[in-house]
């Protein structure tokens, strides 16, 4: 199993994390990625990017030595009942996002039910593509519930390889449950390094040994390559999709 592409990475712009965009694409090619995407944090995370820093991504290349990179972000569910910190009109100037409950925006809660209200309630505003981090054990969540709703949304799960090495301690038990659920119920998930330096991009080892582990096919990973990440992204009209439809031709699906 091979996953040619990283779509969760924080650089300098989050204060901490510790790369450079230039450091991503060194790192990038190196490892053999075909596509990265960069996803700051959102700017109600504490240290989280200004909004000009999303906006002005414009500056940069699309692709360099041939490894392309796109322009994330991941966002922040709010409380108490969902929905992202993304103002209507930043969402043009991303090619993706990321929702995700962090502790300095959503308070930790027991409330399964108010937890999993609110993870549906961002799926369904049609502003995400995809959940991060789901598996952190400080937001129970009925799990068959979201990844039901994801699917009826085309928003995929996110499997955090942090989750399993040293970010938000005791997700394990339910990433693997989050999977066995997203395969039971025919559904995709997204393989992420969620790098806070350019040491780690690309790094997916423990996340493709718990699926190889549980029978969990690569084919329903949408960011395996580039070309299925970005036909993913055509689904939900990103216009990105398009850019680098004749760039991605080279690769295979």
């Amino acid at each position: 199993m091979k996953i040619l592409t990283d779509i969760h990475m924080h650089t300098v712009a989050s204060n901490h994390a510790y790369s450079t965009v230039h450091d991503y694409w060194s790192f990038s090619i190196d490892r053999g990625l075909q596509l990265f995407g960069l996803s700051d944090h959102a700017p109600d995370m504490p240290d989280g990017a200004h909004a000009w820093h999303f906006g002005n991504r414009k500056v940069l290349p699309r692709i360099y030595k041939n490894v392309a990179m796109l322009r994330g972000i991941e966002a922040n569910i709010q409380p108490p009942g969902g929905g992202i910190d993304i103002p209507h009109n930043m969402l043009p100037y991303l090619d993706y996002v990321i929702a995700s409950l962090h502790e300095p925006v959503f308070p930790p809660s027991s409330d399964r039910k108010a937890n999993t209200t609110a993870v549906i309630n961002t799926i369904s505003s049609g502003k995400c593509q995809v959940l991060g981090h789901l598996g952190n054990p400080n937001y129970p969540i009925f799990y068959e519930e979201v990844v039901r709703a994801a699917k009826d949304n085309n928003v995929v799960i996110e499997i955090n390889n942090s989750s399993f090495t040293h970010s938000r301690p005791g997700s394990k038990p339910n990433c693997v449950k989050l999977m066995e659920l997203t395969e039971k119920l025919n559904w995709k998930v997204s393989f992420s390094s969620d790098s806070h330096s350019a040491f780690t991009v690309g790094e997916f080892a423990t996340s493709i040994e718990v699926a190889k582990s549980i029978g969990f096919p690569e084919s329903k990973i949408v960011n395996a390559t580039a070309k299925r990440f970005l036909s993913f992204l055509a689904e939900h009209g990103k216009p990105v999709a398009s850019e680098l439809n004749e760039w991605s031709k080279q690769f295979s699906e």
